[in-house]
């Protein structure tokens, strides 16, 4: 059986889901076809300014060490780790931002 090239499978399915995503949408926004991975679309932000908004399609790799699902879980993974993390850096900095406040206030205090 012939096998397709890694251009034409990765186009395939960037039009897949481009189909998927947009051209069966029906809301209130014309998505434009900017490139072969890319749809773009102007749309309003909260301050009333017009914004250029980019959708893009990114084929992954295939992989010998992983499955799609294995890889794509691992992406998963990260980023909830890296969001977990960076919730506990802004928690430890809240605390010490409230025992400085504290101490400082208590400095003032002794010094008045």
């Amino acid at each position: 059986m012939a096998t397709a090239n890694k251009n034409t499978v990765d186009k395939n399915l960037r039009d897949t889901i481009f189909d998927e995503l947009i051209l069966s949408y029906d809301g209130n926004y014309d998505f434009q076809r900017i490139n072969d991975r890319q749809y773009g679309v102007l749309m309003t932000d909260l301050n009333g300014n017009q914004r250029y908004v980019r959708i893009g399609a990114i084929v992954a790799e295939l992989r010998d060490d992983m499955t799609a699902e294995e890889l794509m879980q691992s992406e998963i993974d990260a980023y909830n780790q890296k969001q977990a993390d960076k919730a506990e850096k802004a928690k430890a900095r809240a605390i010490k931002a409230e025992k400085d406040k504290a101490r400082r206030a208590k400095e003032k205090e002794e010094n008045a």
